[in-house]
């Protein structure tokens, strides 16, 4: 795969265009992104800015900064949405996704027991209908951002 075939690298050539929900928060190494087609409000991507194909190939500095994105981001969720608990997952398999990145999913209190765990995943990928709208992530984003305005380095 090359970086021309990367939804994610593809948006980040985009970057100075880009909606509130394809760019939450950033620093020099990570971008924050609402989650595409998914049913739950909230459903962050953690991105880094260059195309890294697997975790072992994070530079030291992009290590560093992923904890504390992570924890960072779980909080503004938490703070935001009142979600129960946040799951932090990582595969980065799917047919143009191959970029690492990393989903910071909101697990409200009320969650249905089959979607609790890797079952979330049936959240993603929703029927249009279902789906949080493009509107809707762009409110939530910018929510997010006034929440994470304290974070050192965020842009």
């Amino acid at each position: 795969m090359t970086t021309l075939d990367c939804y994610t690298c593809s948006q980040e050539a985009e970057f100075d265009d880009l909606p509130p929900r394809e760019c939450v928060v950033h620093d020099q190494h990570w971008r924050v992104a609402h989650a595409l087609n998914t049913a739950v409000h909230g459903w962050l991507v953690l991105l880094p800015r260059r195309h890294v194909a697997a975790v072992h190939d994070l530079t030291d500095a992009e290590a560093s900064a992923l904890g504390v994105w992570q924890v960072k981001l779980s909080r503004a969720l938490r703070s935001v949405t009142g979600c129960h608990k946040t799951y932090v997952v990582q595969f980065a398999e799917a047919e143009g996704f191959a970029h690492v990145h990393f989903h910071i999913v909101p697990r409200m209190a009320d969650l249905r027991p089959e979607h609790r765990g890797p079952g979330i995943f049936e959240l993603l990928r929703r029927p249009e209908e279902e789906r949080v709208t493009a509107d809707r992530a762009d409110r939530i984003a910018r929510t997010l951002r006034a929440q994470l305005d304290g974070h050192p380095n965020a842009g």
